[in-house]
């Protein structure tokens, strides 16, 4: 009896159509072979991110983020393309993220470090929490956190047209220290590495109902897209709290 219980997951890269399964068994997708695209994404992108860290270039940044969703549409439309879409992708957001995590660095040293360290640690916890059933994906988690990861996503699309007339919403502002922005980027954050429950079930249950090869890299490509959207939430919390010294 399969024990996932629906195909519903709160990243919006991974639908509930997204697994197809495939005629040729040699030819379906397996948890290591998605683990191994995952960590080879990882590499790519942190390599990617160190060298524009390094050589920060505000040129170089605007036409990585540019390309990234670009390649993150085409991703998404055509799954099939994943094994070319999802390392250039992984290069581009890295380059991305370097830049952004050079701007952070220079207003409070070492928080980069630290949200890599507390964004690897989330995921090895969530990860040992998930395979050890102490965290189960039941209907009404999945639930529960697509609904909080879409409210979420609404005050960003509220602040980004706010930003178009130079207002932005407080909570979302690094400076603001206070209890209430902080208390709401560490609902963020928590949102966030819930997602990557969801994530780790959904691909788990792809495994299991046999889709395509090349179904691994837009696994690997779910899981990243969550990561980074925890990673720059960590950066977000981490900027408040030290605002606070």
């Amino acid at each position: 009896m399969n024990r996932h219980l629906s195909f519903r997951s709160g990243n919006p890269v991974l639908s509930n159509k997204t697994f197809i399964a495939s005629s040729d068994i040699s030819n379906r997708m397996t948890m290591n072979g998605t683990v191994n695209k995952t960590l080879l994404s990882l590499f790519l992108l942190m390599v990617s991110g160190y060298y524009m860290f390094s050589e920060p270039n505000i040129a170089i940044m605007a036409f990585s983020g540019i390309g990234a969703l670009i390649f993150a549409i085409v991703t998404i439309f055509k799954k099939t393309w994943a094994p070319i879409t999802v390392p250039i992708y992984a290069i581009l957001e890295g380059c991305l993220l370097g830049g952004i995590s050079y701007m952070y660095n220079s207003l409070y040293e070492g928080i980069v470090s630290n949200a890599i360290q507390l964004t690897v640690g989330i995921l090895l916890a969530l990860l040992l929490a998930y395979k050890s059933g102490y965290i189960k994906a039941t209907e009404n988690f999945k639930l529960g956190v697509f609904a909080a990861t879409g409210g979420i996503f609404i005050i960003y699309i509220i602040n980004f047209v706010m930003s178009l007339f130079g207002i932005n919403m407080p909570v979302m502002d690094i400076n603001n220290s206070s209890g209430f922005s902080i208390g709401f980027s560490i609902f963020v954050v928590v949102i966030a590495s819930l997602n990557l429950v969801l994530d780790f079930d959904f691909i788990e249950e792809g495994v299991e109902k046999g889709a395509p090869k090349y179904m691994e890299w837009y696994g690997a490509f779910g899981l990243m897209i969550t990561l980074v959207w925890l990673y720059l939430e960590i950066l977000r919390l981490l900027a408040k709290l030290y605002s606070r010294k």
